[in-house]
């Protein structure tokens, strides 16, 4: 599966990139991040568990795989600003969680989410995923290609994210854009009471120095409250 190139819709340039390899890669771009200071601590910040919201996909896309910009062999691109979302899955004092199911949900370039009841409002972007899967390794590392959430009806710009291990769902939260206006305001943002514990879900979306199409890196380390053996 071999991608002509994604549109940068701003300049009309385009950038290479073979699907295959983004699949095969996530891993080892994502493990080829630095954790930050804090996680040398004895024990981390447990990432807090938010509403899964309503739109959970309610019919999963043919293809689930960790590259929500192109719907299986298609050669259109979704809309929006091209981000790399990666992280690591630890356990509360910094080991990393292997065979975890990572799934990301979000609203396309359009704000509609993968969903029937939200399709109806119209407008959706028939070439963005919508939903993807990534299994971590042995060194808790996932990696995701989409595009940078914009704002939903009522809430501020923000990605779905849930963990599942051994097929349970051990997991769901969100993780939003460092910087947005609408973070002041979001409910469900602001409903997290410990500061620290609010601050680990927001995320520097930054450029990637050197992209043809200024495509954004972004990184959230998800911190279970348990170890792997539980």
């Amino acid at each position: 599966m071999f991608t002509p190139g994604l549109i940068d819709r701003s300049y009309g340039k385009y950038e290479m990139h073979d699907r295959r390899q983004l699949i095969a890669r996530g891993a080892t771009l994502a493990g080829a991040a630095l954790l930050p200071s804090w996680a040398f601590a004895e024990e981390l910040t447990r990432t807090v568990p938010l509403t899964e919201g309503p739109f959970y996909p309610d019919r999963l896309p043919l293809d689930t795989d960790n590259d929500l910009l192109i719907i299986n062999d298609q050669l259109t691109p979704a809309v929006g600003q091209v981000t790399h979302l990666t992280g690591r899955v630890l356990d509360l004092k910094g080991n990393p969680v292997r065979n975890a199911l990572v799934e990301i949900w979000q609203v396309d370039g359009n704000g509609v989410y993968l969903h029937t009841a939200d399709a109806k409002r119209g407008g959706s972007d028939q070439h963005f995923q919508g939903f993807g899967r990534f299994m971590t390794g042995s060194k808790g590392t996932y990696h995701f290609r989409t595009v940078k959430p914009v704002p939903y009806p009522g809430r501020t710009p923000h990605i779905h994210v849930a963990v599942k291990i051994k097929g349970k769902k051990r997991l769901v939260t969100q993780c939003f854009v460092k910087g947005e206006k609408m973070n002041r305001t979001d409910g469900i943002l602001n409903r997290i009471e410990d500061a620290q514990a609010r601050q680990a879900l927001v995320v520097d979306f930054k450029k990637i120095p050197g992209s043809r199409i200024g495509a954004l890196q972004a990184e959230f380390d998800i911190v279970l409250g348990f170890t792997p053996q539980e």
